[in-house]
């Protein structure tokens, strides 16, 4: 790495520690879930996260967009949700002089840095195929016209894993959008404890903004500037392949428990993933263990289980644990 480059992977370790520090303000405890929405974002990616009601999901999301100054807006999925209601729409316009009207394209909340789609699974596909262009191509296309998205852009959706009623299934290919799945869990006694304290007081947290929009994307492109050893990257690839029940190498229990397993999309995360741990850490290269540790975050939206994985009570997670035993 570049002089430069060390000394501005200082400060983005500076900086992620006061992040860290301004969160903790309104958000207590969650620490593993903090890290890995934070990691999702350094790296340009967007965030699944899974937990019951009442887990601060909504207010984490809303804290990280303003300590780092980016403009936010929240969209609450429902059934009769359309896909304009997110990417916006064409009004007739009427010139008060000469009389002739016009379309104008009027932006929807999807116009903003950071996203928050609260419980997309309660939208049907074709609302939620609305994000599929704008996840992966950063614009929206609308009448034949394309309109960019302001960068940096992030979509942190959140989905509740009790009520499955009146839900809809993400597609594949939009859960394949998505870097990580965070599962977000309840609090400990401590830290409820704590929870209740705080917010039944009179207290009022005043969050510092740390670093700006430009910043951020600066600190972006320097983690995609972190080398990799060949030995890593090969690792990585071999572990994403073995998730793949048509692989002759894959093991018993990929080929009794699931139907799909990870695409390359997989392993790029993973990579950048580890980039990004090795980053904050103020580690000018990422070893194995990084992968590992993103390892359920990037592969249990994307190892589909079959019927006798269902019927015996196996999630994806139990297969990466057994496949990361091997690693």
């Amino acid at each position: 790495m570049k002089k430069s480059d060390i000394s501005q992977l200082k400060e983005l370790k500076e900086n992620y520690t006061k992040i860290c520090d301004e969160i903790a303000k309104l958000i207590i405890g969650q620490k593993e879930v903090i890290d890995q929405v934070l990691i999702s974002l350094f790296c340009s990616g967007h965030s699944l996260i899974i937990g019951v009601p009442g887990l601060a999901k909504t207010m984490l999301v809303n804290t990280i967009a303003n300590i780092l100054d980016l403009s936010f807006n929240r969209i609450q999925f429902t059934p009769d949700l359309m896909p304009a209601d997110i990417t916006g729409t064409e009004v007739i316009e009427e010139d008060l002089t000469t009389g002739k009207r016009n379309f104008r394209f009027v932006k929807g909340p999807i116009f903003a840095n950071v996203i928050l789609a609260d419980e997309i699974n309660r939208a049907p596909p074709k609302t939620q195929s609305a994000l599929l262009q704008a996840m992966q191509e950063y614009q929206v296309t609308y009448a034949g016209k394309t309109y960019a998205l302001p960068l940096p852009f992030f979509v942190l959706a959140t989905q509740n894993p009790i009520e499955q009623e009146g839900t809809y299934p993400l597609p594949e290919a939009q859960l394949d959008r998505f870097m990580f799945t965070v599962n977000i869990d309840y609090p400990s006694s401590e830290e409820e404890i704590e929870i209740v304290k705080t917010t039944t007081s009179a207290y009022e947290a005043k969050l510092d903004k740390i670093i700006d929009a430009k910043k951020f994307m600066l600190m972006q492109a320097l983690i995609r500037r972190i080398p990799v050893s060949d030995d890593v990257i090969k690792k990585t690839i071999r572990l994403v392949s073995l998730t793949r029940p048509n692989e002759h190498a894959s093991p018993d229990l990929i080929k009794k428990y699931v139907a799909w397993g990870a695409g390359p999309r997989a392993s790029q995360y993973l990579i950048l993933g580890a980039k990004a741990r090795a980053a904050l850490d103020s580690r000018y290269s990422p070893n194995f263990d990084d992968v590992k540790y993103a390892a359920h975050s990037v592969l249990r939206h994307r190892i589909i289980t079959n019927f006798t994985a269902e019927a015996e009570g196996i999630n994806s997670d139990h297969i990466i644990d057994e496949l990361l035993k091997g690693h």
